[in-house]
């Protein structure tokens, strides 16, 4: 059943604690490198404050260890949503204490205060902690789930926050964000206009096992880059030189290699460098042909073109993984033309997240596909075809 969003409540005179993914890289002297998540999140606060209502927000910044670390402050964050939005925002000193209290408790419409970072609390991972629970459930008169990088996590904001608030009587809903979310990578993968092509890269086949089988039951032709490529080349017999490759996973490529048939296609040559640096010696070779002192880097020119081919005369298009080693040209290339294929098709494109999203960003491309999720994790899990506790337990339409 579809949930309900933001927009089918009224908000005026309300509190709206939000949960939202501030969790931004940040540079040595704590500037914002990348502020899309920040910017795909504000549609959703705006939508609250010119409704009459007002936002705490809910973020996590990193992985500090269940107590305040100065380095992984929200600040950073807090300041950049300030220089985006037309509000003003605040941040509290603190998630559940007693600074956070005070201001959520002289809070007024119109008005957004960022609570201290959530991981700054053991409570947060335990997901348990009545006292942190109760306190944020407290906060606000309607939870939003607008955080979809953390979907697949079931910490407290996300989780026990929520179903407390339900107990108490309150709304909670999903943001655009998370509905646009759902919308692309669920409901689109389960009627997919045809034909339907995933493009799966990045480093470990282990990563991307459960997303590779259930593809291979959806898609028409499922297409294998990066370093993972080099896993199957493995398994077919090939010489990989001194790639990156899972040799305790061989027999698992060989098992999908099986069930994919003309499905699964994989790299026709190897873009190879005796060194992992742009500046090595290189060569292109046939996949599988890969010589000692050397390692794949990236598909090769004639994969490349194959892989524009497909993906130009694809209805649907799902993108995870870049195709090589993307930060460091020329093993960019690959990359760079499936990037380019998808912007130049007609297709439903989705990507993502993670690398690929940074890659189609870094490439100007962004504006380019139908949709850059947020979320590299939990994009990876509902391309597995799971479902999220987090969202499950919100409000039906």
């Amino acid at each position: 059943m579809p949930k309900k969003t933001i927009a089918d409540l009224d908000v005026a005179g309300k509190t709206v604690l939000m949960r939202v993914d501030f969790n931004v890289p940040l540079d040595d002297s704590g500037g914002v490198t990348d502020d899309r998540r920040i910017r795909m999140a504000i549609p959703t606060i705006q939508h609250v404050l010119d409704a009459g209502g007002a936002v705490v927000l809910m973020s996590h910044l990193g992985r500090p260890k269940g107590a305040p670390d100065p380095k992984f402050s929200l600040k950073p964050a807090a300041d950049k949503l300030g220089e985006l939005i037309d509000a003003d925002v605040e941040l509290a000193a603190d998630t559940a204490g007693p600074d956070a209290s005070n201001r959520v408790n002289a809070i007024r419409p119109g008005r957004v205060i960022v609570l201290e970072n959530v991981r700054f609390n053991a409570g947060e991972k335990k997901g348990d902690d009545d006292a942190y629970v109760n306190t944020l459930a407290g906060f606000g008169d309607v939870y939003c789930n607008n955080a979809f990088g953390t979907c697949h996590r079931t910490e407290a904001s996300m989780y026990a926050v929520p179903r407390k608030m339900k107990e108490q009587g309150k709304p909670a809903v999903v943001g655009f964000l998370v509905e646009k979310e759902i919308q692309y990578l669920s409901d689109t993968l389960a009627n997919p206009q045809r034909p339907f092509v995933a493009i799966l890269g990045g480093a470990k086949v282990s990563d991307k096992i459960n997303v590779i089988d259930n593809l291979l039951g959806v898609c028409d032709q499922v297409l294998i880059g990066g370093a993972m490529a080099y896993t199957f080349s493995l398994a077919q017999g090939g010489k990989v030189g001194g790639s990156l490759v899972e040799k305790d996973k061989v027999k698992l490529a060989k098992s999908l290699i099986e069930k994919g048939g003309d499905k699964l296609v994989l790299p026709t040559d190897t873009h190879a460098g005796d060194d992992f640096s742009g500046d090595c010696n290189k060569k292109v070779v046939k996949a599988g042909e890969i010589p000692d002192g050397y390692e794949g880097l990236d598909i090769g020119p004639e994969t490349a073109q194959h892989y524009a081919t497909i993906v130009r005369n694809a209805k649907t298009v799902v993108w995870n993984g870049p195709m090589g080693v993307f930060e460091m040209p020329p093993f960019d290339e690959g990359t760079k033309a499936v990037a380019q294929a998808i912007a130049d098709s007609d297709a439903t494109s989705i990507i993502g997240g993670g690398d690929s999203a940074a890659a189609i960003e870094q490439l100007g491309f962004a504006d380019q596909v139908t949709h850059v999720s947020t979320g590299g994790g939990a994009s990876l899990e509902m391309l597995e075809g799971k479902t999220f506790d987090s969202v499950e337990l919100l409000d039906e339409k």
